[in-house]
């Protein structure tokens, strides 16, 4: 198995910043303090149940309506740069307007884990990593979504109201530059397939 710590490490993050479940800190206490109990070992593993199915039967979703990755990822990327100017500049595109229910399904595991932008990034990562280092990736991030929705009051005394603010606007970046590099790597690799047929 062709394991690569800096491709895990790559996946880890850009999930991490779609994720972005230390910025949801503050709607997590929010709904612990409502009364709605949120099962964090239940919420991770259907999340990763989710993404882990995504990632496998996504690219036979793809063959079935003749969709190449590259094609695929350039979609996604696009997404990408939405999610990163909302977390940029504070601007909500993607409404969380789910239907409502357990607290433990919506909203925490969709969407605010394994949502539309979570699922589109999962499968567009394996036109640059290995699958294999994607579901480690999958794995550690689930381990710390489940950490967080353990001691989310924790989370937010550690770093405070500001340093969740700074950590958002932080990954915000990070994920306009990696939706820009997954956009411009693909688009070449796409017009070279155009060119050779």
């Amino acid at each position: 198995m062709p394991i690569d710590f800096k491709e895990i490490f790559t996946a880890f993050m850009v999930l991490f910043a779609v994720i972005d479940i230390t910025g949801s800190t503050p709607i997590i206490i929010n709904l612990n303090n409502t009364g709605k109990k949120i099962q964090a070992g239940k919420a991770a593993l259907i999340s990763f149940g989710i993404l882990i199915a995504f990632l496998f039967a996504g690219d036979f979703l793809l063959k079935l309506f003749n969709i190449d990755i590259s094609s695929f990822a350039i979609a996604g990327a696009l997404v990408l740069l939405v999610l990163a100017v909302e977390m940029t500049f504070n601007i909500e595109v993607f409404h969380n307007d789910g239907p409502g229910g357990s607290a433990t399904i919506v909203p925490i595991v969709f969407p605010l884990i394994a949502g539309a932008g979570t699922l589109t990034t999962t499968l567009t990562l394996r036109a640059e990593c290995h699958v294999v280092n994607i579901m480690i990736a999958i794995a550690l991030n689930m381990l710390l979504v489940y950490l967080v929705l353990k001691h989310a009051h924790w989370v937010e005394r550690l770093i405070g109201k500001g340093g969740v603010y700074i950590l958002r606007k932080f990954f915000g970046i990070i994920l306009l530059a990696i939706s820009v590099k997954l956009f411009t790597s693909n688009l070449n690799i796409l017009l070279e397939t155009v060119k050779a047929n």
